[in-house]
């Protein structure tokens, strides 16, 4: 089965730069795909100029006449720009002329977008922002939500679990991937109400629930999954990719002091480069937007070319495996026998 994805062009803060030779570059590597290039057909033709045919084949540039900003409100993106290349990625999914879009542009749109265009599966109340973050064990953690809902009731965190577990199995082959919830503790009776609450659904529920973990948790790879707001959740993904960064200007910083610090900082440097690599957010990067009729996925807006086609290849990889049918499915059954507890009851 080939696999067509449809790209944002214009978004985030290197646009055409970083997401046509990302996508070039990735279809030289895999042979069943197509890209659609969404953005301003006479640019990205341009960038395409010197592009073997071969490659050049299964590309399709589609033309959208605006770009939504990071500075763009989301009434803006969503009611003022109709014919941005974000939006119009979006309705390739929709149109079924893509089986996945991916924009690096302004999160708040993408979502807004993204729900208005392909709507949300029945029995999924809010969709939520998954990632992959990095851990000791280095094969990441999925922690959702990362920012798409603030505020959340214990429902919308069993959700979020449901969705993820889906992800974990379909997109990185996880058999029976285990849930940890996000709490000041590992005891069940701490954390607010909601988190408790939440807790009580998931242990009745058929997920591989481990139980409560702590921040920690996440980079110590304890669990496959964490599951937590969209606050907490976004305040843990700003976290760790200022730790990437730290320890890249901590390298720069010990090679810019006298010859004894540079002649330590040599003899560290395999094992700084290699915890550099692991913590480097460029290798996780990707977001997916859970819950909708469709697969969308969140690019960091200042992804390079490396970042962009990991985020291209996580889209691939939930094409192929019909990531959304599977989400989908799973909340089919769910809701059949909730439905069928309440008739007995």
């Amino acid at each position: 089965m080939s696999v067509t994805l449809a790209v944002d062009a214009m978004g985030g803060d290197h646009g055409i730069v970083v997401t046509v030779p990302a996508s070039t570059g990735l279809l030289a590597e895999l042979p069943d795909l197509h890209i659609r290039l969404v953005g301003n057909a006479d640019l990205i033709n341009q960038a395409l100029s010197q592009v073997p045919s071969e490659i050049k084949s299964r590309i399709t540039v589609v033309h959208a006449s605006e770009v939504v900003t990071m500075d763009d409100s989301i009434e803006v993106a969503l009611r003022k720009k109709k014919d941005s290349s974000m939006r119009v990625a979006a309705e390739q999914v929709k149109e079924g002329l893509a089986q996945a879009a991916i924009s690096a542009g302004n999160t708040g749109a993408l979502m807004a977008i993204s729900r208005y265009v392909l709507k949300t599966l029945d029995g999924i109340d809010r969709p939520a922002i998954a990632a992959v973050m990095p851990n000791q064990l280095g094969r990441g953690t999925i922690v959702l939500d990362l920012g798409a809902n603030a505020d959340c009731e214990a429902i919308h965190l069993l959700q979020f679990a449901q969705m993820a577990d889906v992800m974990a199995r379909a997109v990185d082959g996880i058999a029976n991937p285990t849930i940890g919830l996000l709490n000041i503790g590992e005891e069940v009776i701490k954390g607010n109400q909601v988190v408790k609450e939440a807790g009580e659904l998931l242990r009745q529920s058929s997920l591989n629930f481990y139980g409560n973990v702590e921040g920690n948790d996440i980079f110590k790879g304890t669990t496959n999954i964490v599951v937590c707001d969209g606050f907490v959740g976004n305040v843990a993904l700003k976290t760790s990719e200022g730790l990437a960064y730290m320890i890249s200007g901590l390298i720069k910083e010990e090679f810019s002091r006298n010859w004894i610090s540079r002649l330590m900082a040599l003899a560290a440097m395999p094992v700084l480069l290699r915890f550099k690599k692991r913590v480097d957010h460029r290798n996780y990067n990707g977001a997916v937007l859970l819950g909708l009729r469709g697969l969308v996925l969140k690019s960091h807006g200042s992804a390079d070319k490396k970042a962009f086609t990991t985020a291209l290849r996580r889209a691939y990889e939930g094409a192929k495996n019909n990531m959304v049918g599977k989400v989908a499915d799973a909340f089919m059954v769910t809701h059949a026998t909730n439905s069928h507890n309440e008739t007995v009851a």
